[in-house]
C-alpha cells in the first residue's frame, strides 16, 4: 500500500512539474531594448509570447503591421498583440522553442531561462551562434 501511494505521489509530481516551470516564466517582460512588453502564457502543452504593448511606439504607430515577414500573407497583421515566442516546452531548467523579430522577418530556434526572480534570459540561435538578452519582468 505505501508503494501505491508513492507511486501515485510520484505520478502527481511529474504532471505539476511543466506546470510549475511555466508559472516561472510565465508573465509580462520588458524586452532588453524596453521598447515593449511580451506577455509569456501557456499556449496548449507549450508556452507562447505575444506583443502585449509599446514602450516605444513603432515608425507607423500601434497600427504596424508586419512588413518584414518573408511570407506575403502574413505581412498585414498588426505587431500588437502577434505571436514571437512559439513553441516552447520544458527542458530541465530551460525552455526551448522558436523566436520570431518583425524587425527583421526572420525566426530563430530560442532558450529562455529564468537567471533570478525578474530576470528572464532569451537566446536567439542560428547554428552554433547564438545571441543572448535579458528582459526584465513588469512589476
Amino acid at each position: 500500500m505505501a508503494r501505491l501511494r508513492l507511486l501515485a505521489f510520484g505520478a502527481l509530481l511529474m504532471a505539476t512539474t511543466p506546470a510549475l516551470a511555466a508559472d516561472a516564466v510565465a508573465g509580462r517582460w520588458v524586452t532588453a531594448e524596453k521598447d515593449g512588453v511580451i506577455l509569456i502564457a501557456p499556449c496548449g502543452k507549450a508556452l507562447c509570447g505575444t506583443i502585449d504593448r509599446f514602450l516605444v511606439p513603432p515608425p507607423e504607430g500601434v497600427g504596424q503591421r508586419d512588413v518584414n515577414n518573408p511570407d506575403a500573407k502574413l505581412r498585414s497583421r498588426k505587431l500588437l498583440g502577434m505571436p514571437i515566442l512559439s513553441g516552447f516546452t520544458a527542458d530541465g531548467n530551460l525552455w526551448r522553442g522558436r523566436i520570431y523579430d518583425p524587425k527583421s522577418g526572420k525566426t530563430y530556434r530560442s532558450i529562455i531561462r529564468r537567471k533570478g526572480p525578474n530576470v528572464l534570459e532569451v537566446k536567439g540561435c542560428v547554428g552554433p551562434f547564438c545571441q543572448t538578452q535579458e528582459w526584465k519582468r513588469v512589476s
